[in-house]
């Protein structure tokens, strides 16, 4: 509840099997009190692709980042994942759970995307956020192209790591999101 009065319109975790961010019971303890979206994201093993079943939260967001790897790093490679992530993609939409996957700032990769189903998608933004200080027009030139390419294919859009105080607020200036 309290993260809806602070004025939250979510919460996104992520769960990882050495539950450094968050513990696995900790998903299941919020989802008893939140009031608003929930987005659980993570690689899609069996463990938690369970997770997802049992809890259900509004959105799930599918990141290439399988047990073993520190953190994500780059988004789905989506022509050679595409089919694995279709069959995925549709199971989470079989549980009514709107589903995003992580790409990267590429109108090849979002349109590929596309194929497999999902709803939406989340730019990895760390490129940006390394080269704002530098060229801000530069840096977030790619990010407006694949935004246009998900408008074009129906996909809404998320945008995640590395945005801040310092680079958000020129990045959802620039970026369409419809």
């Amino acid at each position: 509840m309290i993260f809806k009065i602070l004025g939250a319109d979510g919460i996104t975790i992520h769960p990882r099997p050495d539950e450094r961010h968050i513990r696995f019971q900790d998903v299941y303890d919020l989802k008893k009190v939140l009031l608003t979206e929930y987005n659980i994201e993570g690689y899609p093993s069996l463990e938690f692709m369970k997770l997802v079943d049992e809890v259900r939260p509004g959105q799930v967001t599918l990141v290439p980042d399988p047990p073993g790897v520190l953190t994500s790093n780059a988004g789905w490679d989506m022509i050679s994942q595409g089919a694995f992530l279709k069959d995925v993609v549709s199971y989470f939409k079989s549980i009514h759970c709107r589903v995003s996957l992580f790409v990267d700032p590429s109108p090849l990769m979002v349109e590929a995307a596309s194929y497999t189903g999902t709803d939406r998608i989340e730019l990895y933004t760390e490129v940006y956020a390394s080269g704002f200080d530098q060229d801000p027009s530069e840096a977030v030139r790619s990010y407006i192209e694949a935004a246009q390419k998900a408008s074009e294919v129906g996909l809404g859009i998320n945008a995640g790591h590395d945005l801040n105080l310092q680079n958000l607020a020129y990045f959802k200036r620039m970026v369409p999101t419809s």
